[in-house]
């Protein structure tokens, strides 16, 4: 992998990882284009990582604050904390069912939905739900206090959905928090809240690739070029969504969805490129 490559995938998995449009399909687009083939994981661990870390840094104060409110509650029963409490209760339950079910299809989504069709569908699939949901007018919302178990259990069975490439990890969790009634404000901070464990969990789990000569399988200078860019972009894409979804609709992204995802179906042949 090239320094170009390098600063490319970095910039494309900043600005996609937080988007509902899919950061796993663009990731495979560029490496069919480039004609890049991956190695082992530690490429997409450091991705992953650096993006993990950019929500670390822009949510810190949240994290910290549904932490320490959780074992309050939990522990000194401040009544003052019962909302920190669920609400990270709430993104535990969800990481769990994720995790969970994650781990039994993860293999068999490595090993047979990286194809054009699959992907484009699954960007088609992305682009009509955000399309309907925009059209769904609510008489009622509610806030993170409403917010209940079965909320948590819902959205963590559609994150599920994400391992199919094409299916937009934070686009899954936006759409059913919105879809089951809960206010866009909370649904974006329970949507990207929510990442930080998924993401970082997988990572975990996939780390033993990279004591196992995983960095063998580039340039380092690429790698830490990618990942430092990766962060950069990361922190760019998170900002500019929040802003983008207090003014603006979800139509423009699926209209993206729908014009990539027709482009990857009848025009991008991996065998060609």
């Amino acid at each position: 992998m090239s320094i170009f490559e390098a600063i490319i995938f970095g910039i494309v998995q900043g600005l996609t990882e937080f988007l509902p449009i899919s950061s796993t399909a663009h990731i495979v687009i560029l490496q069919w284009l480039f004609g890049t083939d991956f190695e082992g994981l530690t490429f997409e661990i450091i991705l992953h990582v650096a993006s993990v870390l950019a929500l670390l840094l822009f949510f810190r104060h949240d994290v910290i604050a549904i932490i320490r409110g959780f074992f309050r509650f939990l522990f000194q029963k401040d009544t003052n904390e019962r909302a920190s409490f669920f609400f990270g209760l709430y993104l535990l339950v969800a990481t769990a069912i994720t995790g969970v079910l994650g781990l039994i299809v993860e293999d068999y989504a490595e090993a047979f939905l990286k194809t054009p069709l699959v992907i484009g569908g699954a960007l088609l699939l992305t682009g009509i739900f955000l399309l309907i949901i925009e059209n769904i007018h609510y008489r009622y919302t509610r806030s993170v206090n409403e917010m209940n178990l079965m909320d948590a259990v819902i959205i963590g069975l559609a994150q599920t959905l994400a391992v199919i490439p094409g299916i937009s990890r934070s686009g899954s969790t936006l759409i059913t928090a919105l879809a089951v009634g809960i206010e866009r404000k909370t649904a974006v901070r329970f949507s990207f809240l929510l990442a930080i464990p998924v993401i970082a969990g997988s990572s975990l789990l996939a780390i033993e690739d990279v004591f196992q000569g995983g960095f063998a399988e580039g340039n380092v200078v690429a790698l830490i070029l990618s990942f430092a860019v990766t962060f950069v972009f990361s922190l760019i894409g998170i900002k500019w969504l929040i802003r983008w979804l207090e003014k603006s609709k979800l139509y423009y992204f699926a209209i993206y969805c729908f014009a990539i995802g027709f482009v990857v179906i009848f025009f991008l042949d991996p065998a060609s490129v």
